[in-house]
């Protein structure tokens, strides 16, 4: 345990409940450790049954107290400007053929 200490800081609870050494890496994250989680690199549906008769699933939906007349939020994961949509979803839809669309805050 005097190597976990040295090496982070502190000692490794996983090692000091166990009771027992690991082979494999048993570091803790810091508190304020960032996780970054990507998502898969191969197209693939997110819509796999919700109103798949219709070529493009887009809800309206109205909203009395926004400061534009129309606001677009991203519904396939793909827009560079999350959460606001940027028409991301007509490559994806093409390249998957998935129908997924924006959701559509409205005034």
């Amino acid at each position: 345990m005097a190597a976990c200490s040295a090496k982070w800081g502190y000692a490794n609870p996983l090692r000091e409940l166990a009771g027992r050494q690991y082979t494999h890496n048993t570091r803790v994250a810091p508190k304020n450790t960032v996780r970054v989680i990507r998502a898969e690199s191969t197209p693939a549906a997110i819509n796999p049954s919700i109103r798949k008769s219709e070529e493009k699933v887009v809800d309206n939906v109205p909203v009395a107290e926004l400061s534009k007349p129309v606001t677009a939020y991203c519904r396939c994961w793909r827009s560079q400007t999350f959460p606001l949509c940027d028409g991301s979803h007509v490559k994806h839809n093409k390249a998957t053929g998935d129908n997924v669309g924006p959701l559509l805050l409205k005034k």
